[in-house]
């Protein structure tokens, strides 16, 4: 007998070619268990798979058949390999679904089956970002004001985009009108000089025909907010509000009203904005912006707080700003305190100035908004 065997044999337990040599040779398992002094079970067992070739084993058949150990200790790999391949792909299936998709954080949110097979849990996966594959892109609509610059949205904040997407379904607005949105903006600022005011911001966008939604951040989004279309005359504005500042609510609105008012987003194409500030996320180097987010960037800073008016009580006040001062201008803005600091701080590079004054809103807006997260739960 020699060492060479063709690949389908080696699919086979060892035990079906022990059985064929011993046959060969007109041995029965009892005359083959004196030969190499081991019990009549142990045979059996190895000829039945129900027991695998040892080192030692591999050894004793090697000198009772004139064969060598290798042979018998590749027999044994390549049968055990074959015989859990099946498992070693599911678990290979497992490992690339986590990798390329956030599972986890989906079952915890309840977007998608938390039990069942693998086969289930990936068509659940797909089956919510309306994809067949791993190798298929996510389609959508949207300009995007995130903390990072990538050229396109990751699978975290395509979750968030599509769950905003199904949040704003439910949403009832009256028809969209650019020119209605334009002309009734002086009223929305009315909300902004007091925090618990905010809560009147998702009915005044719904009466403008712009749907209003909240979704808590996943581990990894960086997302503040974004603008997208249920269709082209059915613009949506999402928030995470992943901090949690009267400044950063205000600055994100007004961001994504920018974004709605110029139909960005409608083409396709996300327009995703590089917010590199140091300490927040709410700014970053415009040179480095598409245009969009120029002007949406620039929109944002003059709706918060008139810049030309900012620009000249802040060379009055010079190095000697302070709480009472920032109060004082508030005062005449109209607007909350936090909002100039928010524009100070980003004007000065003092993350850390007056942050006492850049209150929290989340408790203000959340219960008056369709909201996923936060403690609550929308089927």
């Amino acid at each position: 007998m020699t060492d060479q065997l063709t690949p389908a044999r080696t699919i086979f337990p060892p035990g079906k070619l022990l059985a064929e040599e011993l046959a060969e040779r007109g041995w029965n398992q009892t005359d083959f268990a004196e030969i190499i002094g081991r019990p009549v079970r142990l045979v059996n067992e190895i000829i039945a798979a129900k027991r695998g070739i040892t080192a030692t084993t591999a050894l004793e058949l090697s000198a009772a058949l004139g064969t060598s150990a290798e042979l018998w200790m590749g027999l044994e790999s390549s049968y055990q390999l074959a015989k859990n391949q099946v498992r070693a792909d599911e678990i290979f299936r497992k490992a690339a679904l986590r990798s390329q998709w956030p599972v986890r954080d989906l079952q915890k949110r309840g977007w998608v089956v938390k039990e069942g097979s693998l086969e289930q849990i990936e068509e659940s996966v797909f089956g919510f970002y309306g994809v067949t594959s791993a190798e298929d892109r996510v389609q959508y609509k949207c300009a995007a004001r995130r903390s990072a610059y990538n050229v396109e949205l990751n699978r975290v904040q395509e979750a968030l985009l599509i769950r905003m997407t199904q949040l704003a379904k439910g949403v009832q607005a009256k028809p969209y009108s650019a020119e209605a949105l334009r002309s009734r903006l002086p009223e929305l600022k009315q909300f902004m000089e007091h925090p618990e005011e905010i809560r009147h911001v998702p009915r005044f966008l719904a009466e403008c025909g712009v749907r209003f939604v909240i979704c808590e951040p996943m581990t990894g989004s960086h997302l503040d907010g974004i603008c997208t279309w249920l269709d082209p005359n059915s613009p949506v504005i999402g928030m995470t509000l992943r901090l949690d500042r009267i400044d950063n609510f205000w600055f994100v609105l007004w961001h994504e009203i920018t974004h709605v008012l110029n139909g960005d987003g409608k083409d396709g194409q996300p327009v995703i904005d590089e917010n590199v500030d140091g300490d927040d996320g709410d700014d970053g180097d415009d040179g480095m912006l598409p245009s969009q987010e120029i002007a949406a960037n620039q929109a944002a800073a003059e709706a918060c707080v008139p810049q030309a008016q900012f620009q000249n009580w802040l060379d009055r006040v010079s190095v000697q700003v302070s709480r009472e001062r920032v109060i004082g201008f508030a005062a005449t803005m109209h607007v909350h305190p936090g909002l100039v600091v928010g524009q100070l701080q980003r004007r000065l590079g003092r993350w850390d100035l007056f942050r006492q004054m850049q209150v929290k809103v989340r408790s203000h807006i959340v219960p008056s908004a369709t909201t996923d997260g936060y403690g609550h739960v929308i089927a």
